[in-house]
């Protein structure tokens, strides 16, 4: 009698697996075939979530990372010939890539000049990504996606480029968006015999009801094979 629903937003990405898809959908037709019934839904906002979370992610990591100057937390540089050079050697040394760009990023999308055109419009989007998912929870017990458009890629395999590695969080990135509860379950392997991922979404506070309906779909899959 649950009441699963399917945003069509999430299966039109254009990198979307063959596979990945077709894991998927195969799950939900076994999901229906166990009584559930399958409710097509509209997040009409998905396509900016990656956008605003790759702004707003940023900042709250340029803002919160700053406390890491080598006085007062975490790794420190060794011996400087002042502060200025103890900042800047800590931070390059213990940081990575990936932190320093989004610290970067971050920095700048906070500075004077381009708060109002970055930041605050991003806040803005976020509540109507969210206000997608509390429309859709008024008629629904869940949502159910994939949880990544591909499987899993090689270690290092993206670095380059940043963008493509960050185009893989489409599907995920709503969640903390939204501020609502997500989890992942296997459903199937890909022609590589790497786990594709099935992500159930619901309404905030409704934890034990996301628990019920992924213990659910993992009980009958192992018991259908």
């Amino acid at each position: 009698g649950l009441k699963i629903g399917i945003p069509k937003e999430y299966f039109i990405t254009d990198g979307l697996d063959s596979e990945v898809s077709a894991s998927v959908n195969n799950a939900i037709q076994r999901i229906e075939q166990l009584g559930a019934e399958r409710v097509e839904i509209s997040l009409p906002h998905t396509e900016y979530a990656v956008a605003v979370y790759y702004v707003i992610a940023p900042s709250e990591a340029s803002s919160n990372l700053a406390r890491y100057d080598g006085i007062k937390y975490g790794y420190r540089s060794g011996n400087r010939e002042d502060l200025i050079d103890t900042y800047m050697h800590t931070r390059n040394e213990g940081f990575g890539d990936e932190v320093k760009r989004r610290i970067m990023l971050g920095t700048y999308v906070l500075s004077t000049g381009y708060y109002d055109a970055y930041y605050k419009k991003a806040q803005q989007m976020r509540r109507l990504i969210k206000d997608d998912f509390d429309a859709a929870f008024r008629n629904i017990d869940c949502l159910l996606t994939p949880t990544t458009p591909t499987t899993a890629f090689k270690i290092g395999e993206k670095t380059d480029n940043p963008l493509e590695m960050y185009l893989s969080d489409v599907y995920t990135v709503t969640a903390n968006l939204a501020g609502i509860p997500a989890m992942s379950i296997p459903v199937g392997l890909d022609s590589d015999n790497l786990p594709v991922g099935l992500q159930l979404l619901s309404a905030p506070f409704r934890e034990g009801k996301l628990f019920q309906i992924g213990d659910f779909i993992e009980r009958n899959f192992k018991s259908n094979g």
